[in-house]
């Protein structure tokens, strides 16, 4: 089984709108959407949610007013002013680190679980899809993007899919690196611009610090030529292939709102064109690297 996971080093590149058409292009995939803080993959592929199973992670203090003796030891403790002068618990305020819970005196503090999200296993008209929700102020992503990869690899032998489509959330934190550890290979969008450019080299040395192999695909290229030579250069010199190169067409924001994937909503569309071309050196290259 192979495992592709399509990263970005910021935000805004296009990588889940590439991601979708990858999902359209490829021969029987298993979709993950792992960038699980603000995940949009659901908004092409229009999953059908099958099953649903709670993610419950973190915990929430809570002050039993009954043992409590006021002595304000939590709320010195705490780091994160979730305790209030009347001894109150704001439970979006506490991290759940437990700090008021080992330094009450009178044992008036307990730490319960609580909700942190949803874990989503669907279907599709691209192929089974795992995603998940991180509720809003909720931690934990990196553990929530382990969950959904087990759920897609679970899924995958069950459908006897050979290949797992990773929508990986963007950067070079703790949820990048659940997304990426252990994964066959990985894609990275990214775009002519000097943040860009910037954000391309740290998730590259992200890839090189786990010995993982990886290719780049510069999206929006004609927005800046000489930066996308500069990509590409730099790649060149890294050892880093680049399958392609994609320009800029406002037609991909029309697919967005229609809710599909460009091959699908243009499909002779010079971006159609290009991801499709791009989809054959992707596929190249995975061979190449499990050759290798």
């Amino acid at each position: 089984m192979k495992e592709l996971v399509i990263v970005s080093g910021k935000g805004g590149t296009g990588k889940t709108t590439i991601t979708a058409a990858l999902a359209a292009l490829a021969p029987n995939p298993l979709i993950a959407d792992c960038d699980v803080d603000a995940p949009n993959l659901h908004l092409l592929l229009g999953p059908e949610i099958q099953s649903t199973e709670e993610f419950i992670e973190a915990k929430v203090a809570v002050i039993n007013p009954e043992l409590c003796t006021g002595c304000g030891a939590c709320e010195v403790a705490c780091k994160f002013d979730a305790i209030s002068p009347s001894f109150q618990v704001d439970p979006i305020m506490c991290e759940g680190c437990g700090v008021c819970f080992i330094s009450c005196p009178a044992d008036a503090i307990e730490m319960h679980e609580r909700l942190s999200g949803y874990i989503y296993a669907s279907e599709t008209n691209y192929g089974p899809m795992a995603h998940a929700l991180l509720l809003a102020g909720e931690s934990n992503s990196g553990k929530l993007v382990t969950r959904v990869r087990e759920l897609a690899s679970n899924l995958a032998k069950k459908h006897g899919r050979k290949l797992i489509l990773i929508d990986g959330p963007p950067g070079i934190a703790c949820a990048a690196i659940s997304a990426i550890t252990g994964a066959s290979a990985g894609l990275v969008v990214t775009e002519p611009t000097v943040p860009a450019i910037h954000d391309l080299q740290r998730v590259l040395e992200l890839f090189q610090h786990f010995n993982m192999p990886v290719m780049v695909l510069t999206n929006k290229a004609d927005l800046n030529i000489q930066k996308a030579q500069e990509i590409e250069e730099y790649c060149h010199q890294k050892g880093i292939p680049v399958v392609g190169e994609l320009n800029y067409d406002p037609i991909m924001y029309k697919a967005v709102v229609a809710g599909r994937p460009i091959v699908e909503y243009a499909p002779s569309n010079m971006l159609s064109k290009g991801l499709k071309a791009i989809w054959k050196k992707v596929e190249q290259q995975l061979d190449a690297f499990q050759e290798a």
